[in-house]
């Protein structure tokens, strides 16, 4: 290949930005997991339970719960956005199944229902029902697309947490 080639394969392509020049992903909701709302909802917020007779309810997570998450996610609870924070659902799941998977079907777990939710403008966290935060799908929607993080708490065998 001739360096003038080269030179103009190089130079054609797309420069990244740097890190510096992205804007910031938010850390994810510091806000407790309200397990209370799956038996007593209130009226903001929209759980697995929630049916609306008019239409879709928004965000709608029950196609991945109906497939391949019915073991794992067991329900969830969407509050849409406020004054202080953007809209998030947290997802609940079997401890038991989770626990099962490893580092990247979690990973998959969190990326298929996260970009699903995102869709609708929500970020995602996931508990177990011990309140354990296990994982998060945080986005800045400020940007297009949309700029995404996810990050996932992982314990091993003797039970020491750390975050990646």
């Amino acid at each position: 290949m001739s360096l003038s080639l080269l030179l103009t394969i190089i130079t054609a392509l797309p420069v990244a930005p740097s890190l510096a020049q992205r804007p910031p992903i938010p850390s994810p909701s510091s806000a407790p997991l309200e397990l209370d709302l799956l038996t007593k909802p209130k009226d903001y917020v929209i759980t697995a339970n929630t049916i609306h007779p008019e239409g879709l309810t928004v965000p709608s997570l029950w196609w991945a719960q109906q497939n391949s998450e019915k073991k794992l996610l067991d329900n969830w609870i969407a509050y849409p956005a406020s004054d202080k924070e953007p809209a998030r659902v947290d997802l609940i799941v079997n401890q038991q199944i989770w626990s099962l998977l490893e580092y990247v079907e979690r990973y998959d777990f969190v990326n298929r229902l996260g970009s699903a939710a995102r869709n609708f403008g929500y970020n995602v966290r996931v508990f177990n029902y011990q309140k354990e935060p296990l994982a998060t799908y945080t986005c800045n929607f400020n940007t297009s697309p949309a700029l995404c993080s996810i990050q996932t708490s992982i314990k091993n065998k003797i039970g020491l947490q750390r975050s990646s």
